[in-house]
């Protein structure tokens, strides 16, 4: 099938966890023979054209108009990706379908969707509802709203975790026919440990064990329960340093948070830290945390099992349907400390159990999570819509689409 995806993230342009995502199943639907021509958003010094993996990689930039803010840069950036689109398809001579991630790219896929007639898939990763535990503001009600129109426009919607889909039938009325559950994957080569020039001295004493956080600092992902959680773990573990990698707009907070709670000289901020020292950490540290409030997926779990690093999480979202407790990790009460510390300081006094928990969960890894299976299960969902699209009464045969193709090419011509 020859599939049009549209994602506002890929790497190197990596915010949050869709540039993964879509980056290994764009992968794995090319190595399954699927066409796919993924439209994204660059960066000065990213080829605007490249082949990845057999995937056709096209980037724009959005208009270089001042942004007053980010919903506007996000409009710039759907009207850039359509003036990209137009042409593609036109080239293309038609796709069977436009799979789009998020409300980043709401507009241009229901754009393409109408003006080509073609069905629309949507991959829901979060919602803003969720992320904010409610709508406070107009610029939440306007992004809510989008997502809305996108689940609206969409013959399908993808999430990634049966929590998503509560909550997308939740949130925007969605009927439960329309959804299909597919999680996030992990290629465990990505994650194995490989020596490199800083050495575990660098982060802490031969002696202290080692309690690794890594993701963005924001408050969903309770980052600071887990310094709540700290004193405790200390009282009964002296010898070990919590390592917290990655930055966002609540480091500042957490530092403050820190120094009230005279554990500083215990906690190290990195910083932002690249894939090698990533792995590094994973390989020294006895225990991975990740104390989220909110988590739809969880796909950092994924990457410390991967990484053969045994897990702690808290019990919420899509974390709670990857982690079997006492089987493959440990899970705490979302938002609690006391049950967070009480799990940490579990596993560290517990070699038997890290080696246990170590190994269940790299098998589960290699059998529910790799990226051939979840490809093989998102082709099966195009397939689906493929046909009930073709027996419905919005199909259009080849030669009308063609004519639609040519009389959408040169309205933009005049204009």
């Amino acid at each position: 099938m020859r599939i049009i995806m549209l994602s506002w993230e890929y790497p190197p342009k990596t915010v949050g966890g869709i540039a993964p995502h879509v980056y290994d199943l764009t992968s794995s639907l090319a190595s399954l023979g699927e066409e796919v021509y993924l439209i994204t958003c660059g960066e000065p010094g990213i080829p605007e054209y490249e082949r990845v993996n057999g995937v056709e990689v096209h980037r724009v930039n959005p208009y270089q108009v001042s942004s007053p803010d980010f919903v506007t840069w996000v409009a710039q950036l759907n009207v850039a990706m359509l003036e990209r689109a137009v042409p593609l398809l036109n080239e293309l001579e038609g796709a069977h379908l436009i799979h789009a991630h998020d409300w980043l790219v709401a507009y241009a896929a229901r754009a393409l969707k109408h003006a080509y007639r073609l069905p629309l898939i949507a991959t829901i990763h979060a919602t803003e509802y969720g992320r904010n535990y409610g709508l406070h503001n107009n610029t939440q009600r306007h992004i809510s709203d989008v997502e809305w129109w996108l689940c609206y426009e969409s013959w399908r919607i993808i999430c990634c975790s049966r929590y998503m889909k509560n909550e997308v039938r939740y949130v925007f009325q969605v009927p439960e026919d329309k959804i299909r559950v597919i999680p996030n994957g992990v290629d465990p080569g990505r994650f194995a440990f490989r020596k490199q020039g800083v050495s575990r001295d660098f982060y802490a004493a031969a002696d202290e064990q080692i309690v690794f956080y890594v993701g963005r600092l924001v408050r969903e992902k309770g980052v600071q329960v887990l310094l709540d959680a700290v004193p405790k773990i200390l009282a009964h573990c002296p010898k070990t340093k919590f390592i917290i990698a990655g930055k966002g707009p609540y480091e500042g907070e957490l530092r403050q948070q820190a120094n009230r709670l005279g554990i500083a000289q215990r906690v190290y901020f990195t910083g932002y830290i690249d894939d090698g020292e990533r792995n590094s950490l994973y390989g020294w540290a006895d225990a991975a945390v990740f104390p989220s409030l909110y988590e739809p997926f969880g796909i950092v779990a994924l990457e410390a099992m991967a990484a053969q690093t045994p897990v702690v999480v808290s019990d919420t979202g899509g974390l709670g349907e990857i982690v079997e407790h006492g089987v493959d990790g440990l899970k705490a009460y979302p938002g609690n400390s006391n049950s967070l510390a009480d799990m940490i300081i579990w596993l560290l006094k517990d070699s038997l159990l890290r080696e246990r928990l170590r190994a269940n969960a790299f098998r589960n890894i290699q059998k529910k999570f790799n990226w051939r299976q979840i490809a093989w299960q998102t082709r099966e969902v195009y397939r689906e819509v493929w046909n009930e699209y073709r027996h419905s009464p919005w199909y259009a045969a080849p030669w009308q689409r063609q004519r639609l193709f040519n009389r959408f090419a040169r309205l933009l011509a005049r204009a």
